[in-house]
């Protein structure tokens, strides 16, 4: 029996990797007015941040159809792979999870969609972690298992530099209580259990990102750590020396897909970590 692990372009997981493990990534669309685009494929990250700004209308973001993911999956089980798992971002956040399980109920073949609760790398180290058990021909179940242990032990915090973008999805009940007034403080979020949870507002952005530093060292020994960032790099640089952990000194730094940095707007910092 040979599994193939699926995901989706908000998990994050640079090309280098996705390439290593074999990992089958799907790409989510991004809509700039009239024109709409493949996120890692026609937009660079950096440009779509210099833009954002200046942007009279908010971007979408559209999870892929249900049909692009039947055709993805009729390509594995050609290619002699026998079953799937498909980890997808947060089912609350996104409908790209329900898009996966609708096209995986067309197939005989046995196909676990699962809903990482996460983004960003949230989601792309329990796909690795998947898929470096797949690569060891572990059984469907322990892969599984291997999946809901980086669940349980993921921690991803961000320090947005405004409001404005947040607020203007429409995704999250509290910030949409924000309004005008506080659009220049710095809310503090945590991704967790599939909820954006606000966990503090700072109005000026260092104090904020020592409390992102603080937060990073009180979880003790970590198994993996990726400093984010949505065109904010210097500070992400910044905050490597400053808090990475002893054993974690030189940890990746991803500006964030483009998926993610539309509702979250440029200028974010934050991190994605996996406790021991």
């Amino acid at each position: 029996m040979t599994t193939a692990i699926v995901t989706d372009s908000t998990s994050d997981i640079p090309l280098d990797v996705l390439s290593k493990y074999n990992i089958f990534q799907i790409p989510v669309d991004l809509m700039i007015g009239n024109e709409t685009y493949l996120d890692g494929f026609d937009l660079s990250r950096n440009d779509f941040y210099i833009q954002l700004p200046n942007l009279k209308q908010l971007p979408t973001t559209a999870a892929p159809s249900a049909g692009r993911f039947q055709s993805l999956y009729e390509q594995i089980f050609a290619q002699g792979f026998s079953e799937i798992i498909s980890i997808h971002a947060a089912s609350a956040l996104s409908g790209i999870y329900n898009a996966a399980r609708l096209a995986s109920l067309e197939f005989s073949q046995k196909i676990d969609v699962v809903d990482s609760q996460q983004l960003s790398l949230g989601l792309g180290f329990q796909v690795i972690a998947a898929a470096k058990a797949a690569q060891e021909n572990l059984p469907f179940d322990s892969i599984l298992k291997r999946i809901e242990s980086i669940k349980e032990r993921v921690h991803v915090y961000a320090l947005l530099d405004t409001f404005e973008y947040i607020q203007r999805s429409g995704r999250i009940s509290w910030a949409r209580a924000r309004i005008g007034s506080i659009l220049n403080i710095k809310p503090i979020i945590e991704l967790k259990a599939g909820e954006v949870i606000n966990q503090g507002l700072s109005r000026a952005r260092e104090k904020g990102i020592k409390f992102l530093g603080d937060v990073l060292q009180k979880l003790g020994p970590l198994e993996d750590l990726v400093v984010l960032h949505t065109n904010a790099a210097q500070d992400g640089t910044n905050f490597i020396k400053q808090f990475a952990p002893e054993g974690n000194r030189n940890p990746q730094l991803m500006n964030v897909t483009t998926i993610i940095g539309t509702h979250i707007g440029p200028n974010g910092l934050g991190f994605a970590a996996v406790v021991k």
